[in-house]
């Protein structure tokens, strides 16, 4: 697919990996419609921090992805559209599952819905390895049974299924891309990476985490959003779905100790009751299987972990940035 002129969608652009993302297509010449979450004081989440030069080649329309008119509306005489709208975060699943229900299986099935009416030619739709649950083989091919231990999971993958049937049952364009866990600048005080570098930079030695055992596969921002535009422009896809991963995981309490170390701080990790997931939901092993990326996409990471946390640790020293944090609070 030749980006230049294309109409192309974001919802969740106000995001962490949505805003990476809205930058990156702005430098394909495409016409870029980004659909933030509306609020009263018109703030565009992270698109308010790019440069002018940036900002005003983006057209924002804000909105609620829960709304199917307004979904709808913001459709109109788009040709691609990029789905990663949702909740995410983990433990606020458990305290208002309702909200993950409306938010991440209907706003999926309106995208879907307004797509399959307005003749779209692709839905690229956002999953996430925690559907998997805990490993049952690794690595964890496409085909790894689905076994979503938390509500923020079960309503991922209801949203999948959503998407896998519109494809199969009315020809709907859609890709479902799963990129393993994604980090870098601008990601939410609710992730793993963020809490342990805020906590360090703001002072602390003793580093509150939840389970320092289970292992994950880390994307830099990057390369996830890289894997989402090949997603938009390969050949011969509609229909799949993709994992993102680089095939290598680390344990969350050598990772904390791996932050530690590149910010030159020495640190003392607990495991707190508070951050800790409930036995059975907590997923123990995530490891990719990226072959099938390599294969259709032409994609895989380019980013070393070390060299990724490098440029993410410098993104929050940069002054003003870790004011958005709160290092002393745990965020649900």
């Amino acid at each position: 697919m030749n980006w230049n002129g294309k109409r192309v969608l974001i919802t969740g652009a106000g995001g962490f990996i949505g805003s990476h993302l809205v930058e990156e297509m702005l430098q394909r010449n495409c016409k870029i419609r980004a659909f933030v979450h509306y609020n009263s004081f018109n703030r565009w989440g992270w698109l308010d921090f790019l440069p002018d030069a940036l900002r005003k080649n983006i057209e924002v329309y804000s909105g609620d992805i829960r709304d199917p008119h307004g979904v709808k509306s913001a459709m109109k005489e788009i040709d691609v559209v990029f789905h990663l709208a949702a909740l995410i975060g983990i433990p606020y699943s458990y305290h208002s599952p309702d909200v993950y229900l409306d938010t991440n299986i209907r706003g999926t099935l309106n995208i879907l819905q307004a797509g399959r009416d307005s003749g779209v030619e692709r839905i690229i739709h956002t999953s996430t390895s925690e559907i998997y649950g805990t490993a049952q083989f690794v690595p964890i091919t496409e085909e790894h049974p689905v076994n979503p231990q938390s509500p923020y999971a079960a309503t991922k993958s209801g949203a999948d299924f959503l998407a896998s049937t519109f494809f199969r049952s009315f020809g709907t364009p859609v890709v479902i891309i799963r990129p393993f866990n994604t980090y870098g600048p601008r990601q939410s005080a609710r992730a793993i990476i963020p809490t342990i570098i805020t906590q360090i930079l703001g002072g602390d030695t003793k580093i509150k985490l939840g389970s320092l055992t289970p292992t994950r596969d880390l994307n830099y921002v990057e390369d996830t959003v890289t894997g989402f535009i090949r997603a938009g422009e390969s050949d011969n896809i509609l229909g799949e779905t993709i994992n993102l991963g680089t095939n290598r995981e680390i344990a969350i309490g050598d990772l904390a100790m791996k932050i530690a170390e590149i910010i030159g701080i020495k640190v003392k990790i607990s495991s707190t009751k508070e951050r800790v997931r409930p036995l059975k939901s907590e997923v123990e092993r995530l490891l990719a299987d990226n072959k099938k990326a390599k294969r259709l996409l032409n994609w895989s990471p380019e980013t070393s972990l070390e060299e990724g946390l490098k440029r993410t640790i410098e993104w929050f020293r940069e002054p003003g940035n870790l004011r958005f944090y709160k290092p002393d609070l745990y965020n649900i």
